[in-house]
């Protein structure tokens, strides 16, 4: 019987290393899984591109995103991003998802729509813009800006929130620029 007890340790270990082993593939593919439905794919730096198409229109549809680098003070759960649209080749809109509750509108646009101002740096260069209020706590950022985003090492921008003044900081420097050519009909260079 003493010769039966390593044999029955040494079956043990190699059930629990098997085990292991299982258990390390299950969770190595659960997060190839959950990446594959993220669907997004590295575009440089830190954007992320998402593709998808208009089962009605057969539209192309192109969305950037990039996430900011800091948090904010009423925000710990998700960061600030910024999303550019475009569509069949063309720039659509780009939006500024602040991710915490939004400041009163403190001004009016051309067509009387609410505006917020914003302060924006661009690298070493600081803009003054009005960005128009969109629907779900979002400001609509112009065309101008959005194509120095592209091209810049350093955005940050500064906006009103409810409680207080708040930047958002972002890395957006490494973007392959032919994609946004491509997907967006516009060189940001």
């Amino acid at each position: 019987m003493k010769g039966a007890v390593p044999f029955f340790r040494m079956f043990q270990s190699a059930i629990s290393v098997r085990t292991f082993l299982a258990g390390a593939i299950l969770l190595c593919a659960a997060s190839l899984s959950a990446a594959a439905q993220n669907g997004g794919n590295p575009v440089g730096g830190n954007w992320m591109e998402y593709e998808s198409e208009d089962k009605m229109t057969l539209a192309r549809k192109v969305k950037f995103v990039l996430t900011a680098d800091n948090f904010l003070r009423d925000s710990s759960y998700q960061k600030q991003k910024i999303e550019v649209f475009c569509v069949n080749g063309k720039f659509e809109r780009s939006l500024f998802y602040p991710n915490v509750r939004l400041g009163p509108p403190n001004r009016p646009g051309f067509w009387g729509q609410p505006q917020a101002m914003v302060l924006v740096r661009v690298d070493d260069t600081h803009d003054t813009h009005g960005w128009n209020w969109v629907p779900g706590s979002a400001l609509s950022m112009d065309k101008g800006t959005t194509r120095k985003l592209f091209r810049a090492n350093v955005f940050k921008v500064e906006f009103r929130a409810a409680r207080s003044r708040d930047i958002a900081e972002f890395s957006p420097g490494g973007i392959y620029t032919d994609r946004v050519s491509q997907a967006c009909g516009f060189n940001p260079k």
